[in-house]
């Protein structure tokens, strides 16, 4: 006999039997379901947790603490280690941090707020995930890029000293919150022109016990650009971080302006930070870095820690779709073995025209694998259909101010043929008690019966 034949015999069989074929192939989808289910719900959630812990984290980012003070002479930074740092593989981006201090903000000659004031490269913020919302880098020294939490709250002087009366006399709940939504007001600061100021006061000029008065340094520059607002974050929680960004040119004419510029003319990095192509190459990257005497930190280690996390779930989910598996395998044996014992007659028909004991067993093996492979096409169907329905209760229930899709579940194509496995194999081993019994029937015993 062909395989075709097998697959013919065995099909009829099953059409004949529509009630047990029904119960055995909805056990076999939902066991072959479950295990597809919680592939694809560990991948998921382990997918949209490393894109959020990368956003948030920076799992593909390394950080250069500098060690300028340390007294071994180890760990400093400098401007020949960095463009060495540029040329190692699967280096992205290097950009240097150089915290310039705070500093009062005004604008349209009322408007009034303050901002941290970094020295960086601005031809890299993109690289690090930071996105334009107006304008971009521009050339020139006297440009500044601010983020959005920057553009927040600016108000003028009379305005803060009412409101500030009105908190003090009556600090309502009430008050409290128009406080708020007051510092959560953006303004226009694209192609403006911000007067910064600084005062130093007599303790940073070397002279603790002056009674002059603070000196106060000011800067004038033009906002030539503004990130975007970070995903996922409310207006009030970024009205606190008002951060702008100026040139490391830029940045050492403050610094002596203020005289907080080393003697010798060298640059103190607050911090460095190295984009890596992806997570997988931090490890080897951070390594390299090392051999240069630096001090590294990565979150390689919070990375691990999840994917250990998720490898359990996505085993315990798999564990019960096993088990499930098992309970239909029972049915099928069961509802095998009926049927061997229903078709004695056909058995004992075919040993006596010549059919031989593999070929009975292989028509029962390939029955069986014919239920198992119809239960795991309907294990397809029904895994999709519990994903769609989780992802529509997600999206029902979602409330993500940024309006992003909250459809975060899937199931990759690889597992679909791990499903169909699954599935085919618990019929062919279902299959083989009732073919070893089957083969084994006497055919002269079993016509004389029927």
């Amino acid at each position: 006999m062909k395989l075709k034949d097998y697959i013919r015999l065995g099909w009829d069989q099953l059409q004949r039997r529509k009630v047990v074929t029904a119960l055995c192939t909805v056990g076999i989808a939902i066991g072959s379901a479950s295990i597809m289910v919680a592939l694809g719900f560990g991948e998921s959630i382990q997918h949209y947790s490393q894109k959020q812990m990368s956003y948030y984290l920076k799992t593909d980012e390394i950080t250069i603490v500098d060690q300028t003070d340390n007294p071994n002479g180890q760990g400093k930074i400098t401007p020949t280690k960095l463009n060495l740092i540029r040329t190692f593989p699967h280096v992205k981006s290097v950009a240097s941090f150089q915290e310039l201090g705070q500093f009062n903000l005004t604008v349209d000659e009322d408007k009034q707020s303050y901002l941290r004031l970094i020295a960086t490269e601005l031809n890299t913020l993109e690289d690090f995930d930071s996105k334009f919302q107006q304008g971009g880098v521009a050339e020139h020294e006297g440009s500044i890029v601010l983020n959005y939490g920057a553009t927040l709250g600016l108000m003028d002087a009379k305005t803060q000293e009412v409101r500030n009366k009105l908190m003090q006399q009556n600090p309502t709940k009430e008050q409290t919150e128009t406080y708020r939504q007051m510092g959560a007001i953006p303004y226009a600061l694209y192609q403006k022109q911000l007067l910064l100021k600084s005062a130093n006061s007599p303790e940073q000029q070397g002279n603790p016990s002056s009674t002059a008065t603070p000196k106060v340094s000011e800067f004038t520059l033009r906002v030539t650009g503004v990130l975007k607002k970070p995903d996922g974050l409310p207006d009030y929680m970024l009205q606190g971080n008002k951060i702008a960004y100026v040139t490391p040119e830029m940045g050492l004419k403050i610094l002596q302006s203020l005289n907080k510029s080393s003697a010798n003319g060298q640059v103190h990095y607050s911090e460095v930070r190295v984009k890596v192509d992806s997570s997988v190459n931090i490890k080897q990257v951070d390594e390299l870095i090392k051999k240069l005497q630096l001090t590294t930190q990565t979150n390689l280690y919070q990375e691990d820690r999840m994917k250990g996390q998720f490898a359990i779930i996505r085993l315990l989910l798999t564990g019960v779709g096993l088990f499930v598996l098992l309970v239909a395998s029972i049915s099928i044996v069961v509802a095998m073995t009926m049927s061997t014992h229903q078709r004695r007659r056909q058995i004992g028909i075919m040993k006596v025209l010549g059919a031989n004991l593999s070929q009975i067993r292989n028509m029962f093996i390939v029955e069986s694998s014919l239920l198992g492979m119809l239960g795991g096409l309907v294990g397809i169907l029904l895994s999709y259909w519990v994903i769609w329905g989780i992802n529509l209760i997600i999206i029902k229930f979602n409330s993500n101010p940024s309006g992003e899709s909250a459809e975060i579940l899937f199931i990759s194509l690889w597992i679909l043929p791990v499903g169909m496995f699954f599935a085919i194999m618990t019929g062919v081993l279902s299959g083989l008690y009732p073919a070893v019994k089957a083969s084994r029937t006497d055919a002269l015993t079993a016509i004389k019966r029927e």
